[in-house]
């Protein structure tokens, strides 16, 4: 069994256990606002911010400089429980795998562009395997280091890769997790695309336009130690079916569900609570309600928390996840309506069991999903002791 021996969490609900509940249960986000400071065109819409980073980058590593590694960073700072497990460890036996799929783009665009201020950065802060160098190099970790770009699955097979990485014997700890921040490339991207909400995205609202984009930062310690919340099961797909839209019919979103669930020999009824992906466009609520619907039905209790943090991307995984082990480890926790007033589910989805009210969490089994361009699906399975 794999167990979560300690979480730290940065997103637009806050940076501490009890910031993050207290927004969750207030359906608020401190960080959730109108910014002008990422289209190129000119215009505004909504994005979720970070609380901001505590400390000072050391120059010691100043070649990994970027928000992405400072976020990191503060993450790990953010807990002394990490630093104490470490010390307690080999570190040539701890692990360090995190996701991405932004790393330092911002810092290298504004340096590519010539702006003001961007002079010293380096390429390796842009480089994918970056944050794992650097986070391994800033803790002393020194075991197995890689980094997960799977886009926004990235951070939730980063969490799977570490714990294999422990089951097999190849590490006795990992620290898992990721980070994205605010970049111009992937936020105009997104806009080509048509798919970027200038509102708060409304995930599985019969009026969602697109999805708004936030930063996140998170960590997992993972061990065999006993703690109150284990990981029971995973699950991983690729559909392939395009590069930039999901399965229509969601088989496999379906496929990964299924077996999270059969790793942990538990049956959908036992399931406590989904946390969808629910990015809030047309295609992705419409794929994950048909494979939900099949697996689950409407009984379980579930919802997208994306209009509260915003589309992390590649730290999607790990934000979600750690939400829901912060669930699971304060137990009566109130999860907000999935709609906001004078909104409802989009009638045209299949019937699952969003939450159209205040609901308590009170335990038990809560699962998790990522789904990505390229056809990327996975899905955790987290329960409490």
């Amino acid at each position: 069994m794999i167990y979560v021996n300690a979480v730290s969490l940065n997103n637009a609900l806050g940076a501490t256990p009890e910031e993050i509940l207290s927004s969750l249960a207030s359906g608020t986000a401190p960080g959730m606002r109108r910014d002008p400071a990422w289209l190129l065109d000119g215009s505004s819409a909504f994005f979720g911010h970070m609380a901001p980073l505590a400390g000072s980058f050391p120059e010691t590593l100043s070649p990994h400089r970027s928000r992405n590694n400072s976020a990191l960073a503060a993450a790990w700072d953010s807990n002394p429980e990490f630093a104490r497990l470490l010390s307690s460890e080999n570190p040539e036996r701890v692990a360090v795998v995190l996701g991405t799929s932004t790393s330092g783009i911002d810092e290298a665009d504004r340096f590519v562009s010539g702006e003001k201020g961007s002079e010293g950065f380096r390429g390796e802060a842009q480089e994918l395997g970056d944050p794992s160098v650097f986070l391994s190099a800033y803790t002393g970790a020194s075991g197995p280091a890689y980094t997960i770009s799977t886009a926004c699955t990235s951070s939730a097979k980063a969490v799977i890769s570490a714990s294999k990485l422990i089951e097999c014997g190849l590490a006795d700890a990992a620290i898992a997790g990721g980070a994205d921040t605010l970049a111009r490339m992937p936020v105009n991207g997104f806009n080509a695309l048509g798919a970027l909400s200038r509102e708060r995205c409304q995930p599985f609202s019969e009026r969602r336009s697109g999805i708004t984009i936030g930063e996140g930062a998170g960590l997992f310690w993972l061990s065999k130690e006993p703690a109150p919340v284990s990981l029971r099961g995973w699950g991983e797909s690729s559909d392939g079916c395009s590069m930039t839209a999901p399965d229509p019919e969601g088989k496999g979103a379906e496929k990964a569900f299924r077996e999270a669930l059969a790793m942990a020999c538990v049956k959908p009824d036992d399931v406590s609570y989904i946390n969808l992906h629910g990015t809030g466009t047309k295609l992705n609520d419409a794929m994950e309600a048909r494979a939900v619907s099949r697996v689950f039905g409407d009984k379980v209790p579930c919802s997208s928390t994306k209009n509260l943090t915003g589309h992390t991307l590649g730290a999607a995984g790990i934000t979600e996840a750690g939400l829901s082990v912060l669930l699971l480890s304060h137990p009566g926790t109130v999860l907000p309506s999935q709609f906001r007033e004078n909104d409802r589910e989009d009638p045209s989805l299949p019937p699952i069991g969003l939450l159209t009210e205040p609901w308590r969490m009170e335990g038990g089994l809560v699962l998790t999903c990522n789904f990505a361009f390229g056809g990327s699906n996975a899905a955790l399975l987290f329960g409490a002791e």
